[in-house]
């Protein structure tokens, strides 16, 4: 088996539960907040609790905050590349999680903006890897053109993902659409495609041209209605979602991400790693917090349950 190569971002996340989003000059009192490792360490918590090995390459820094994502990438269990930088903290993400359990972030960055071309080449890849790229990184101005750089080495049987993020419009063109073209699929959510595909007039169209501009397939994720597929040669299908009591979305896509390329790397067709990768996104979405991607057993019984 592969492993999932993450040349993303390990930053801290402050998630405040809130009944809605304070309107602007106003403010809120949160029910509760926690103070935990996030952003890109969800999507390789999710790939190792399915029982994928997992390979950070990205960038971390000293300080408060670079001490709390150093503790929690030692505790994952996931193979460190990088020395870390002693200069600069890592950055932090502020999350608002509302009544509706729709998120809102804003992002200070740090350290692991600075993931340069030279850190890359500490990057020892296998020929059954998945690199897993997120718009987050390709949005800093160091790390965006040194990974769609990097890229062009990867070897091409080595697979790249792609997560595009919400931040994909204010992403650089030539970055994204380089980093596009090597993927061999991008998974974005609804909104996202919405932004990539501006003139489709629905999300079966958008997963479709989204695809065009990739090497091989595309994923636009649905919420509870599932994921839609677009592969090359074939027509775009829904695979269906799970339903199931929501009390919080933040990292379900992280969930759904990271147990997606433990499928792929297992062997799984793209539509039975979908469904797979749609069940643990949605045991994520019944707990608190970004990190609740779901054991291998846990979607498994999910699983089994549904059929």
């Amino acid at each position: 088996m592969g492993r999932l190569v993450s040349v993303g971002n390990v930053i801290v996340d402050i998630v405040l539960r809130v009944d809605a989003v304070p309107e602007p000059g106003g403010d809120v009192i949160a029910s509760a907040s926690s103070i935990t490792a996030g952003g890109g360490l969800n999507t390789m918590v999710a790939a190792a609790r399915d029982g994928l090995p997992v390979v950070f390459a990205g960038q971390y820094g000293t300080g408060p905050f670079g001490d709390i994502v150093r503790a929690a990438l030692e505790a994952s269990g996931v193979e460190v590349v990088q020395p870390g930088l002693e200069d600069i903290d890592s950055g932090y993400c502020v999350a608002l999680v509302d009544a509706s359990t729709e998120r809102t972030f804003v992002t200070s960055v740090g350290a692991e903006g600075r993931l340069t071309r030279a850190d890359l080449e500490r990057v020892v890849l296998r020929s059954d890897d998945t690199v897993f790229v997120s718009g987050y990184g390709l949005a800093h101005v160091v790390n965006g053109p040194a990974i769609a750089d990097w890229l062009t080495t990867v070897p091409d049987g080595v697979r790249v993902v792609l997560d595009p993020s919400p931040l994909v419009d204010t992403l650089s063109p030539s970055v994204l659409g380089r980093v596009t073209a090597r993927a061999d699929v991008v998974s974005a959510n609804g909104r996202e495609a919405r932004l990539m595909a501006p003139t489709a007039t629905g999300l079966s169209q958008a997963v479709a041209e989204i695809a065009t501009s990739a090497r091989g397939s595309a994923l636009v994720r649905d919420g509870a209605a599932g994921c839609w597929v677009a592969q090359p040669g074939r027509v775009p299908v829904l695979v269906p979602g799970f339903a199931v009591d929501a009390v919080d979305s933040n990292g379900a896509g992280d969930a759904h991400g990271g147990v997606l390329v433990a499928a792929l790397s297992r062997g799984e067709s793209l539509e039975d790693a979908v469904r797979r990768a749609n069940a643990a996104a949605a045991l994520a979405v019944t707990q608190h917090g970004p990190a609740t991607a779901p054991t291998a057993e846990e979607t498994d019984t999910f699983l089994a349950a549904r059929v």
